[in-house]
């Protein structure tokens, strides 16, 4: 795996060179004047030669402010994506011999935010919604009401003979404003969404969805839907070999965000190919200042549409570079 990296990108100057094109793809173009000619003052950083202003090709991704060379980035991302059951914050330190398990965790939140693709469209078709609740395994109450575990909607699309994509929202409660606002977010309108019999499903006919029940009695986390539940035992076991659990709910957004990346991507014949995608999200996607990172995130704003399912990205290959094994 090493000597695959090392073949792909061997120096600073290869990672620098694949983050231009990514930024630049039709040469350089500046924030401010919409110049095309600039030179390099020095590292990644270009002057326009229109307006003096001075751009950055780490500017605006989650690699902005990093003191931390791009080879090492792009190290984490490759190490990340070609770790079947994911990483933690811990293998991490050790793999890049960080020094730091604060700084180890940190990129690992910056790259579990990278794995949001941007501008990702809505499920639509035949779609199940149900709830989950995830957290430590400890005994006691299930279903709503459980001790120290997390309530999570699980939206599934259903492809007749397989799982298509998946969406994972964690949510204060099961009501019916908060279940509708996650699933007005992540399934188009006209789609026929399976539920079981809680109530505060009640409302989707009147938000355009064709509703369909299956009759399960009990509440929420107690559901009968196959997908759904086969998701949800997936993800808990992948908490559970990953990360043995140890995982705050304030930050639980993060790593659903991870398992939902590498869920809607298991097909990709080549785990490079997931190292590309997301070496181009951690282009598209904003930094995270260090202090978002210690609050629970907020609902997302409704994705924009058009996106369509994730694709293996076109240029696999750096320029100059060798395909990896």
């Amino acid at each position: 795996m090493a000597k695959a990296f090392e073949e792909l990108f061997p120096s600073e100057e290869t990672c620098h060179e694949h983050l231009f094109r990514l930024r630049w793809p039709e040469g350089f173009r500046c924030p401010r004047c919409q110049g095309q000619k600039a030179w390099r003052v020095h590292g990644d950083l270009y002057r326009c030669q229109q307006c003096d202003h001075q751009a950055s090709v780490t500017a605006g991704t989650i690699f902005h402010g990093s003191r931390r060379p791009l080879l090492m980035w792009f190290r984490a991302m490759w190490y990340v994506t070609n770790q079947r059951f994911g990483v933690s914050a811990l293998g991490l330190m050790k793999e890049l011999d960080l020094g730091s398990y604060h700084t180890a965790w940190a990129w690992m939140q910056k790259l579990r935010t990278a794995m949001v693709r941007p501008g990702r469209d809505r499920l639509a078709g035949t779609i199940e919604v149900g709830l989950t609740y995830l957290g430590a395994h400890k005994p006691g109450k299930r279903g709503r009401g459980a001790s120290g575990k997390v309530l999570v909607v699980v939206v599934v699309q259903d492809l007749g003979n397989r799982i298509g994509r998946i969406r994972l929202r964690r949510i204060r409660n099961a009501s019916a404003d908060s279940l509708a606002t996650v699933i007005c977010e992540e399934v188009e309108p006209g789609s026929r969404v399976f539920t079981d019999g809680w109530r505060a499903f009640g409302g989707l006919a009147e938000l355009g969805y064709r509703h369909v029940v299956v009759p399960k009695e009990g509440g929420p986390g107690e559901t009968a839907l196959p997908l759904v539940n086969r998701v949800a035992h997936l993800i808990d076991q992948w908490l559970l070999k990953s990360h043995q659990v140890a995982v705050r709910p304030s930050y639980l957004d993060y790593y659903l965000d991870e398992f939902t990346f590498r869920f809607n991507r298991r097909t990709w014949r080549s785990r490079e190919w997931l190292f590309f995608a997301l070496i181009q999200q951690a282009v598209a996607v904003a930094p995270l200042p260090a202090s978002m990172m210690n609050t629970p995130r907020p609902l997302a704003p409704p994705p924009d549409k058009g996106a369509g399912p994730p694709k293996p990205p076109r240029a696999l290959t750096p320029a100059g570079g060798k395909r990896g094994a």
